[in-house]
């Protein structure tokens, strides 16, 4: 059966925007990098220590995804921090913007909202171990 999420697929409109976001601000490691000339697209491979991935896409002129409202699907991405005040200065120092920190009323875990340059929803939520 099912044993963890292998990766993310996402597709952003401006690749090299799209791809130092993930490496140079957000950490991501780079596995592969290859251009499909066929399709006009690239495709990244980033990996989290942990093993997650996200596969990072380029298209031309994709659509924009809905927001708000929002819309059926996929909602966000969360990304796991011990130290939520910490990744948020990082953001800052990268002029990524975030949300305020709220507190989930159910987990009682800290969790903010910041947005990738294409303005795909993600979210810090906070784990002490």
């Amino acid at each position: 059966m099912l044993k963890g999420i292998h990766h993310v697929a996402i597709i952003c409109t401006d690749y090299a925007a799209s791809k130092a976001f993930y490496t140079d601000i957000l950490g991501f490691k780079v596995l592969a990098e290859n251009y499909r000339a066929h399709r006009q697209s690239y495709k990244l491979d980033l990996a989290l220590p942990d093993g997650t991935q996200i596969e990072l896409f380029s298209f031309p002129n994709p659509p924009q995804r809905p927001s708000r409202p929002e819309a059926a699907g996929l909602r966000h991405l969360a990304f796991e921090v011990q130290d939520i005040d910490v990744v948020i200065t990082h953001l800052h120092s990268h002029h990524v913007v975030t949300e305020p920190v709220r507190v989930d009323e159910y987990t009682h875990k800290r969790f903010t909202f910041f947005q990738d340059p294409d303005g795909l929803p993600l979210e810090l939520y906070e784990v002490k171990r």
